[in-house]
């Protein structure tokens, strides 16, 4: 069955944010989904974008088919290379023990801890740094190279 990344941030946004129990605001952000026959089965959001950094909200429907590593790599590439920011950033509950082993496995590391700023915990604040992403190599071999937007 071959999968389509798809950038339509209008289709995705909701889609993402319906999963992530999150609020979207049209306009605000952008998204990278993959979709099957048509259906969305992931999608990842970038919004807070502030010039150095972006906040990425990733969502599926549940099964681990959509983690590819041409998937992986366009996620990656993206706040990177077109977007051009130091680090990305992922906002986590401590209680979503899953969201946060699933960061960590890719390769998120844990900047702070805020008490009781999550929905029914702490609110764990991940992040990533270009040079520490493994992903970014994979992205560019599937042909994902964008001139970024950051001075030189």
């Amino acid at each position: 069955m071959t999968a389509r990344i798809v950038c339509d941030v209008e289709r995705i946004g909701p889609w993402v944010c319906e999963r992530t129990g999150a609020t979207y605001v049209p306009g605000s952000s952008s998204g990278v989904g993959l979709e099957r026959r048509g259906v969305l089965v992931a999608g990842v959001l970038f919004d807070q974008f502030t010039g150095g950094s972006v906040c990425m909200h990733v969502a599926s429907d549940g099964s681990r088919a959509w983690m590819t590593r041409e998937y992986l790599g366009y996620c990656f590439a993206y706040p990177f290379r077109q977007l051009g920011v130091k680090k990305i950033i992922g906002l986590v509950d401590s209680t979503n023990e899953r969201a946060l082993a699933f960061d960590k496995a890719l390769g998120f590391k844990v900047e702070h801890v805020i008490e009781d700023a999550g929905k029914t915990g702490s609110l764990v604040i991940l992040s990533m740094s270009e040079k520490d992403c493994r992903w970014l190599d994979i992205g560019e071999r599937y042909g994902f190279q964008w001139a970024a937007r950051r001075a030189a």
